[in-house]
């Protein structure tokens, strides 16, 4: 659950302690929300129920002045603020689907019904993107803030794909990676919608205007506190022309270890410009069978070592995999570490719903016969280290992963971002005795369950299709990736010659060029398949369609 980082905040709001401890205090004071976006659970729907909801709409602790401080956005302000940038580009964008429009450029699933929801969950109508949370604070007695923040979903949540490799919007699967949010685009609107409108005096009555549900006790929050402390930490960047030291990746991709070195006070490389180690957004599939998480492996579980099993899925398992995940929340949603470890019930819920996740099937046809072949050539060629799989039934099912960490010659920036001084850092939190830290040691190989979905391909997304994976020199150093379709025979992004999107494909989302000779995003390395034979190839991506 990486994620995603509006880090502005804590630029924008810092300080609003020592605003809060100079005012005069009375009682009533609710630092900590529930979150609004959480779907409601029928009473004996069961744990896996539980973790959907959790996945789609809990707020791990996001929904707090604490996060607020970080993380987590004044909603009502921000949204104004988008529409008025909006508007000042196009003075008919006055509807109310001007908000949608916004945020669905950045890839957010703004109108999606999710697909794949467990018997007993019903999800709440917010009109926020999936994967948005929300909440009320109250920093101070009689006040209320509207708190926005991300959660799993919105990283985690994929479009599903027509049968024509088109992506679909309206349909979203919990579980499959969101390859078009960019978190980095996003970040820049919010800091710029609200540094030019800040002071417009258009500012409340457009969030009024949004929100008519706000009360008088909101809109003065807004007014006497929370617009002051805006204004005053915009005037304290002064000239910067971003809100964060360091880039937060592109469509598909997250800066989950630039933010965490930041959130723990570690120094970033070249100040922030160097830290540009983004990792792709995975699928979730069969991911609980792994007992180290991240692109590197750098979080393991303590005292688990060498390849899993079905069997090893054990209630301790589960919980130490849950344990790992609520850390992802101090980056991603501003969540202090010693505060994140609260949420362990609901991640051991949601683990116990991806215990159960299959990715949406292949959308395309796909060779049976030749498939089989693939099986074979997987079993050679691939499963040492990404698993073993259980060929029965319709699609084949991982029943032993490796865990397998190395160098495999693929870009190593990412890599050498965590390193052991923030492999020490991590292990002052709360979470020393929950994760076992090593650093240093390469990539994690991942299960390649759904991998059909995860273009583009390797832990930076730097090959376009799977197709050029297998013969490296069909890898290109340049494309188009957000909003994107399939391309089913080289099972990946569907791109002209030149890396752009066909001539009339309209892609739902803002479109971003990949440039491989770029820092962090080299497309080298990982030559293993490059000796197969070309029939060979091709039974092995038959193969993994499957699964």
């Amino acid at each position: 659950m990486r994620a995603r980082l509006m880090r502005w905040s804590r630029v924008a709001l810092a300080g609003l302690g020592l605003v809060l401890a100079a005012a005069l205090l009375w009682g009533g004071a609710r630092p900590v929300g529930v979150s609004l976006t959480r779907p409601a659970v029928a009473p004996g729907a069961g744990a896996v129920a539980e973790g959907a909801a959790a996945f789609e709409g809990g707020a791990f602790g996001g929904i707090s002045m604490d996060a607020l401080s970080r993380n987590a956005l004044p909603w009502r302000l921000v949204a104004a603020a988008l529409v008025l940038d909006e508007q000042a580009r196009d003075p008919a964008a006055v509807d109310g689907k001007t908000l949608d429009r916004v945020l669905g450029r950045f890839g957010f699933l703004t109108e999606a019904s999710v697909v794949n929801l467990p018997v007993g969950v019903v999800p709440p109508m917010t009109g926020l993107p999936l994967g948005m949370t929300m909440g009320n604070v109250a920093p101070v007695g009689g006040s209320v803030v509207r708190v926005a923040n991300l959660g799993c979903a919105a990283c985690h949540a994929g479009v599903a794909y027509r049968a024509d490799g088109t992506p679909d919007p309206g349909r979203a699967v919990l579980g499959m990676p969101n390859s078009s949010l960019d978190l980095e685009a996003y970040t820049m609107a919010v800091f710029g919608a609200l540094r030019r409108h800040a002071g417009s005096e258009r500012l409340l009555p457009t969030a009024e205007a949004l929100f008519p549900d706000m009360g008088p006790r909101e809109r003065a929050t807004l007014r006497l506190l929370v617009l002051p402390l805006v204004k005053r930490r915009l005037a304290a960047l002064g000239g910067a022309d971003r809100p964060l030291p360091f880039p937060n990746g592109t469509p598909g991709t997250t800066n989950g270890v630039a933010a965490l070195k930041a959130a723990l006070g570690l120094p970033l490389i070249e100040g922030g410009r160097g830290d540009v180690g983004t990792v792709s957004i995975p699928d979730l599939g069969d991911r609980v069978l792994r007992n180290r998480l991240l692109a590197d492996g750098a979080y393991g579980v303590p005292g688990a070592a060498g390849p899993t099993t079905r069997a090893d899925l054990t209630p301790e398992h589960r919980r130490a995999l849950a344990a790992i995940t609520t850390f992802f929340t101090v980056p991603s949603m501003g969540v202090h570490p010693d505060a994140a470890y609260d949420a362990i019930d609901d991640a051991t819920q949601v683990v116990a719903f991806l215990e159960t996740y299959r990715p949406q099937p292949f959308p395309g046809a796909v060779d049976r016969v030749q498939a089989r072949s693939g099986a074979g050539v997987y079993a050679r060629a691939c499963a040492a280290c990404h698993g073993d799989y259980d060929l029965r039934g319709a699609r084949p099912r991982l029943i032993r992963f490796p865990n397998w960490v190395g160098d495999v010659g693929t870009d190593r920036l990412r890599a050498t971002t965590f390193g052991q001084p923030l492999a020490a850092a991590v292990g002052r939190t709360a979470y020393r005795d929950r994760i076992a830290v090593a650093a240093g040691q390469g990539y994690a190989a991942p299960p390649l369950t759904g991998l059909w979905a995860s273009a583009p391909y390797l832990h930076n997304g730097s090959v376009a299709t799977l197709d050029a994976l297998l013969t490296p020199a069909r890898r290109i150093a340049r494309f188009q990736v957000g909003g994107h379709a399939l391309e089913f025979e080289r099972v990946g992004l569907r791109l002209a010659a030149d890396g752009s999107y066909p001539s009339g494909y309209r892609p739902f989302a803002t479109p971003v060029w990949i440039d491989t000779r770029r820092a962090g995003r080299g497309k080298d390395g990982h030559a293993f398949g490059a000796d197969l034979s070309p029939q060979d190839k091709a039974a092995l991506l038959a193969f993994l369609k499957l699964l």
